[in-house]
């Protein structure tokens, strides 16, 4: 608490009260309350730009050397899935304020979708050494029974990434312009605040990149809590995606998590009961699309 103390003093701020909460400290004083939280990098052009692109939909701060300091807000209560629109509505705002066109060449869409395929054949060749020891056993474990059973959805849901994969190469191979926007990169509920404002807090994986990763890691974090056929047509009503980002989506959130027998076996049937859950929701969520695209060819 000795360098906390510091630099307190250091910003005249004259604290009366301490509580912490992990590495996070809330301090209360007589002006008003404060959140200090250890920096993990220097975001400093990150505020920066939002600043200069006139987004201020996060708490004030006093950027020192070791701390991020910033006001405390007061939220105010409402129920998860208006708050889930609300962070919606200003992640698409963050986007639309940020958007710019980045030169790019083959190489780095080359790279991209090397990185993916190399993933896709990792987990194809993983899942298949999986399965192939699980169906040499005579008697299979719960957790191995439910994933067997299961399998081809995870195969399934691979072979439609490697699939499409090529297509989105296809796609851009032409393109030598890429959008790219200013990322929270670390959405989650817990990092929106709705007080007088809403506001984003959290932004220390903050970096630029393509729109998708936002909804991408959001989707990935919160699919099995809400609706989010409603969330995308939401975001996209406020910021379209174009062709190539929507199909890079769709390949990434189709991607199956890699599952490892390292708990005990109730974890283990919970573990792959979600993750085939986050399969199906995934094929309802985007198979539409395809079924229109192969009805046209």
């Amino acid at each position: 608490m000795e360098n906390v103390n510091k630099i307190l003093k250091k910003y005249d701020i004259k604290p009366y009260r301490y509580e912490r909460k992990g590495k996070t400290v809330i301090v209360d004083s007589k002006e008003k309350r404060y959140v200090l939280k250890p920096k993990e990098k220097d975001n400093e052009y990150i505020y920066e730009y939002l600043k200069s692109r006139n987004f201020d939909y996060y708490p004030i701060i006093i950027n020192d050397r070791e701390y991020e300091i910033t006001e405390y807000i007061d939220e105010v209560d409402m129920p998860e899935e208006q708050k889930l629109s609300d962070m919606i509505d200003l992640v698409s705002l963050l986007h639309n304020k940020t958007t710019h066109f980045k030169e790019i060449d083959l190489a780095d869409y080359k790279e991209i979708y090397e990185d993916i395929q190399n993933n896709i054949e990792y987990l194809k060749s993983y899942y298949t050494d999986i399965i192939t020891l699980i169906e040499s056993k005579v008697y299979m474990s719960p957790s191995e029974y439910l994933l067997a059973r299961n399998i081809s959805k995870i195969f399934g849901a691979i072979e439609f990434s490697k699939d499409q994969i090529d297509k989105w190469y296809e796609l851009v191979s032409d393109k030598r312009k890429q959008r790219q926007v200013v990322l929270h990169n670390n959405l989650d509920l817990s990092h929106f605040i709705r007080g007088s404002s809403p506001y984003l807090i959290n932004w220390s994986k903050s970096r630029i990149g393509t729109p998708i990763f936002d909804i991408y890691k959001l989707y990935k974090r919160h699919a099995l809590d809400y609706d989010f056929e409603e969330i995308l047509k939401h975001y996209e009503r406020n910021y379209p995606l174009l062709e190539e980002e929507k199909k890079l989506f769709d390949i990434l959130v189709s991607l199956p998590n890699k599952i490892e027998f390292n708990k005990n076996e109730l974890e283990m049937c919970d573990l792959i009961s979600k993750e085939i859950d986050l399969l199906i929701k995934t094929e309802n969520l985007i198979s539409p699309q395809y079924l229109k695209e192969r009805i046209k060819e």
